[in-house]
């Protein structure tokens, strides 16, 4: 059996009870962090709380090279954690695949997902949310500019009244991550007066939940990551309402539906 557990957004104490029965039962337990992490504590805090070893997984080791993940399951309980939810990255659903390509059981055990902490502390309505989008580090990517990736999503979703959330690159290996205040400077360069929301440390006791032009964003500090952004698309009174009240949004800024 292999069971994806997703840990939630901030620490220890983030995952569900059934996540952490889970844990309790495996006879492996497995994870990845490259893809996000849990910055409210460490992987030996998550050890030590669950009281289990966990054996973590860089790209390759998961990606390429999943074989013993996969062998352990095959023959015992393993669990595979990941921050959020466990199922938002392809390389997860990859994994899941490959054990189904071997008979092996698989189970999901979902956490909260950033997207929806978003539309949660925000009071955007989720299903008023169009695709997301990542934005990278200008190294990442290479060109001149923002990735059309980006701007197409950002565009195509204000032109259909949807809101964005815009991820942050994080490149765990290089300990970086992208702010909120960087990420508004990159955005500003094709829409410097266009509102967003700055959403900081979701999930944890003190989440930041701010709003301006996203060229004002860009001069302001958010605290320590994890960060992201939305771009409101149009809204509906009560959004606007939950905009000005929750993250101090100019009414005349929003669009209203």
């Amino acid at each position: 059996m292999l069971t994806f557990v997703g840990l939630g957004l901030y620490d220890e104490r983030s995952i569900t009870v059934e996540g952490r029965e889970a844990i309790r039962d495996a006879d492996r337990v497995f994870a990845e962090f490259y893809t996000s992490r849990l910055s409210g504590t460490t992987v030996d805090q998550l050890a030590a709380h669950h009281d289990v070893g966990i054996d973590v997984r860089d790209r390759a080791g998961v990606e390429q090279h999943p074989e013993e993940i996969l062998d352990a399951a095959a023959s015992g309980d393993v669990v595979f954690l990941t921050a959020g939810d466990t199922m938002i990255s392809t390389t997860h659903v990859d994994l899941r695949l490959r054990a189904v390509d071997r008979g092996i059981e698989t189970r999901v055990v979902h956490g909260v997902t950033a997207q929806t902490a978003a539309s949660g502390l925000t009071g955007l309505q989720n299903y008023r949310f169009g695709p997301a989008t990542t934005l990278p580090f200008p190294y990442a990517h290479g060109a001149d500019g923002l990735p059309a990736s980006v701007t197409n999503a950002i565009d195509e979703n204000r032109e259909r009244g949807l809101h964005t959330v815009v991820y942050l690159d994080i490149k765990v290996d290089r300990d970086e991550y992208m702010t909120a205040d960087v990420g508004a400077e990159l955005l500003a360069e094709a829409y410097p007066d266009v509102l967003a929301v700055v959403v900081a440390r979701a999930g944890s006791p003190d989440p930041l939940v701010e709003a301006g032009r996203l060229a004002d964003l860009a001069t302001r500090e958010f605290g320590d990551p994890l960060h992201l952004l939305v771009i409101p698309g149009e809204c509906h009174l009560l959004e606007a309402d939950a905009l000005v009240d929750l993250a101090g949004a100019d009414r005349d800024a929003l669009d209203l539906a």
